[in-house]
């Protein structure tokens, strides 16, 4: 069971290596690279939707949304583009993964609107 688990986590990073990747590529279409931004962005984003220190459901966006993502922009990409990227993806960040501060600013955003409509409706 764990070896299936590590399978599947080094899959996970390989495809957002690979979208990442395909993102910078022209012979991607605007559309899939639109998918693409939000799936990287919320990859690479130190802040989650969901936190983490929320039992349960703080992974649930990790295993669910995440991967929702990666396979509906892999589907959006042509087959070509993505197997040109996932061989340039299998060893390209080794030494770490960039960092989305603006999709961070976003989630946190995000938070805050959630956290005021909440405080509101409290109020009332």
């Amino acid at each position: 069971m764990i070896e299936k688990i590590k399978y599947w986590a080094k899959k996970l990073k390989v495809h957002i290596d690979t979208l990442y990747l395909v993102y910078k590529k022209r012979s991607a279409p605007w559309y899939a690279k639109v998918v693409v931004a939000i799936t990287i962005g919320y990859a690479f984003s130190p802040v989650d939707l969901i936190p983490d220190f929320i039992p349960i459901f703080g992974f649930l966006d990790d295993a669910i949304l995440l991967p929702v993502l990666i396979w509906l922009s892999l589907k959006l990409i042509p087959k070509e583009v993505i197997e040109s990227c996932r061989l340039e993806a299998e060893n390209i960040f080794k030494e770490g993964k960039p960092k989305n501060y603006v999709a961070s600013g976003v989630i946190i955003l995000i938070w805050i609107f959630i956290s005021l409509v909440i405080i509101n409706k409290s109020l009332l």
